[in-house]
């Protein structure tokens, strides 16, 4: 039996305990409130490696031994240090597998810790729910930020939310501050500054409504996904992609179809499909010990 802790940190903080890849007991979670989307945005860096040290040894202290601890966080992730994370700054540059690694250590659990994109935990987490993780599984996250998640883990830097899909230079909303970026249309964060007097709801509302402005903003966020995707089917292939993330509900799937496939002409990439799943923190909690315990066979 294995036994492994996974950690989700992205609008918010949640851990949970897998047993043999599943997830048993309640995970834990951090703000409790789910409508609570920028708890972490002012927490120091240092604050939340700490947090995330309670969440563990409040999972760990049972009594049976942890094989494998997996965090997934945003941003650009490589052997275990967070190079940089754009929608969590404080994170950029930490050496979070060390320093939480000492922290665990110093309250008795010395289990190796292992570090993951957040979109790569829930890559991982769809691929082992459906019994698929020997297969190439791909994911876009829809939040705050917009993340690419790819399963099974290949080295790269991964960060599909800053491809660019625009050369216009007005599309300059992206928290990175590149220009023509996916998360620069579509992300949480970048909506607000491009409508100063709407919510990013009211926008789509608006665009249901008949709002010339909105609707024609809906189709261009629909247009970047496409291109967004479009680009990895003629970089990887196709396959399947799943949609999933705080804001997927924005996702018309019919739309996106209709946007994609003027994109990918060649006959033997158009055998790819698209899904939406609704997003949970299991899924997410999965991957990240899935992650974990996998690392311990790199």
């Amino acid at each position: 039996m294995t036994v492994a802790i996974g950690v989700v940190m992205t609008e918010h903080l949640v851990a949970g305990r897998l047993k043999d890849h599943k997830l048993v007991d309640k995970p834990v979670r951090f703000p409790a409130d789910s409508c609570e989307l920028d708890a972490l945005i002012a927490v120091p860096g240092s604050e939340l490696v700490e947090m995330l040290a309670a969440q563990i040894t409040d999972l760990a202290n049972n009594g049976e031994p942890v094989h494998a601890i997996g965090v997934a966080v945003p941003g650009i992730v490589r052997h275990g240090i967070v190079e940089d994370s754009p929608n969590l700054v404080q994170l950029k540059g930490m050496h979070m597998a060390e320093d939480l690694g000492a922290l665990l250590e110093k309250r008795g659990i010395k289990a190796p810790v292992h570090i993951a994109n957040d979109a790569d935990a829930i890559a991982a987490g769809v691929a082992a729910t459906r019994g698929q993780l020997d297969r190439l599984t791909r994911v876009w996250t829809i939040g705050n930020g917009i993340g690419y998640g790819r399963w099974p883990y290949v080295e790269g830097v991964w960060e599909g939310g800053h491809i660019t899909v625009t050369l216009d230079p007005k599309e300059r909303f992206c928290g990175c501050g590149g220009q023509g970026h996916l998360e620069g249309i579509m992300g949480y964060r970048a909506m607000r500054l491009r409508f100063l007097d709407k919510e990013p709801e009211e926008v789509f509302a608006a665009a249901k409504q008949g709002d010339r402005e909105c609707r024609e903003f809906v189709t261009l966020w629909h247009r970047a996904l496409a291109a967004a995707t479009a680009s990895f089917i003629h970089l990887a292939g196709p396959g399947r992609f799943y949609y999933t993330g705080h804001n997927v509900g924005f996702l018309d799937l019919g739309t996106l179809r209709e946007c994609l496939e003027p994109m990918v002409r060649l006959s033997p990439l158009q055998s790819y499909s698209l899904e939406v799943l609704e997003p949970n923190d299991e899924t997410a909690l999965l991957g990240a010990g899935v992650s974990a315990l996998r690392a311990l066979t790199w």
